[in-house]
């Protein structure tokens, strides 16, 4: 009888062409996610619109909807994840979360295999995309680790190989549909680009992710301008270091919710915790972007195209209703039809808009209301928060913070940590809007009309 295929196994095979160069565990897993990051950020965005393959255990390191609809995904993972009594939840990289809580049950778009005791726990995935491949995993003993991310065609080939015969051994069906969607990629055109910069961008990465201390220079100015981004720069970190056990914490919920009957104050119960995890996902990812962008990481106004406002408050307004439904505070959405689309990037100002509703409501009493209004303005389009508090005159008054660091605002009344109001309009000029103050009542932001209208 033939010796079956295992994760670990392709792991070890990788693992006997790789360097020497061992790390502990904690610096495997920043490699790990900032990888991941880094993949899909920078060269994954760009090549999956036709389609393609991913196999990972044992988390779905790709999960992010815009992926799923498009790839063919395979997930070895435990029942019941038992490992995550261990350290291996580490592994799990941080997301942006947005989702619509209606989604309770977790509908995913790839298949999940049972994960064999002979599989082992390190991080594994493999991507294929006509235009991109990679395989990224670690291997090796309790704190000797190495990260291996490989992308040669000969590996690739191999790995795909073993990957078929690992899923033939187990479900032959699943086998079939592999090398089916494998054999509609187009022939692979290795990514040179990614070959020459993923280890120096990664580098970069992991570099932004370590506080500069010594930025003591004869010029205040200088002296001042570096300890703004030190601060930033462990912000950063400290997101990071945040976002990973939540995004743990919501994989293990929604596993949870799919596979095992539960009566429904468990399930309601399961589902307040996954709600809390996602919003202070959001928290501390809008946080990130606004310490990336002090860091110099990000441009002003890069990367934006045309989108339509309206659809992205329509789509967003349900999961923003209810989560305001839990504080016993009332969100209107008052948008007209056929507004001209704007200048922005969708992706991130739909984290901004979030932040600013959370901005906005936070310490309102219940009963209050919250109004988001549409309207053309000249060659911008108008976004409206107004706020109508319960009961004015014996209302919070209102609220008292200062600012630590560039980044963020802190209330010592009631110990609540937000982005500053610096920051916040620094991140939606970088998204192409203009902020407007209403006291305390509101803000009006002012985004420019995009010419291809």
């Amino acid at each position: 009888m033939k010796n079956l295929i295992s994760i670990q196994f392709i792991q070890d095979l990788l693992l006997s062409g790789s360097s020497n160069l061992l790390v502990d565990e904690n610096t495997s897993r920043r490699m790990w996610w900032c990888a991941l990051e880094l993949i899909k950020k920078e060269f994954l965005s760009n090549s999956y619109q036709e389609g393609g393959v991913w196999i990972a255990s044992p988390l779905p390191t790709i999960y992010e909807k815009k992926y799923l609809q498009k790839l063919s995904g395979w997930l070895f993972a435990p029942e019941g994840f038992p490992y995550f009594n261990h350290d291996y939840a580490g592994y799990l990289p941080h997301n942006d979360s947005r989702r619509s809580e209606n989604n309770t049950n977790y509908i995913s778009n790839y298949k999940i295999l049972n994960l064999n005791s002979t599989d082992g726990y390190e991080p594994f995935l493999m991507i294929i995309t006509s235009k991109f491949q990679c395989i990224l995993t670690i291997a090796g003993e309790k704190n000797k680790k190495n990260f291996i991310m490989r992308s040669d065609h000969e590996t690739i080939q191999k790995v795909i190989q073993l990957l078929e015969t690992k899923l033939r051994q187990e479900n032959s069906d699943e086998a079939d549909q592999f090398k089916q969607k494998i054999k509609e990629i187009d022939k692979f055109k290795l990514n040179k680009e990614f070959i020459d910069n993923f280890w120096p961008m990664l580098s970069i990465r992991l570099a932004n992710l370590i506080p500069d201390l010594n930025f003591q220079t004869p010029v205040a100015d200088h002296n001042n301008k570096d300890l703004q981004i030190t601060e930033a720069k462990l912000l950063e970190a400290i997101s990071h270091e945040v976002r990973t056990p939540l995004a743990t914490i919501r994989t293990l919920i929604n596993s949870t919710l799919r596979k095992y009957e539960m009566n429904e104050t468990i399930r309601n119960r399961l589902i307040q915790i996954d709600n809390e995890c996602t919003e202070q996902i959001d928290r501390f990812g809008l946080i990130f972007n606004a310490a990336e962008l002090i860091n110099g990481e990000t441009s002003l106004s890069k990367q934006l195209a045309s989108i339509d406002l309206g659809e992205i408050l329509n789509k967003l307004s349900p999961y923003w209703i209810k989560q305001l439904q839990r504080r016993g505070i009332t969100l209107k959405i008052d948008i007209p039809n056929e507004l001209p689309q704007i200048l922005s990037n969708s992706e991130k100002l739909e984290l901004m808009l979030g932040g600013l509703i959370d901005k906005n409501t936070r310490g309102l009493r219940e009963g209050s209301s919250l109004i988001l209004e549409l309207r053309p303005a000249g060659q911008k389009i108008k976004l409206q928060l107004i706020v109508q508090k319960k009961d004015e005159i014996d209302n919070i008054s209102k609220q008292i913070g200062s600012d630590i660091g560039p980044v963020l605002n802190w209330n010592p009344q009631t110990g609540s940590l937000q982005i500053s109001q610096s920051a916040m309009h620094k991140l939606l000029a970088s998204l192409g809007g203009h902020v407007t103050n209403r006291k305390d009542t509101g803000l009006t932001v002012f985004f420019p009309i995009s010419e291809r209208n």
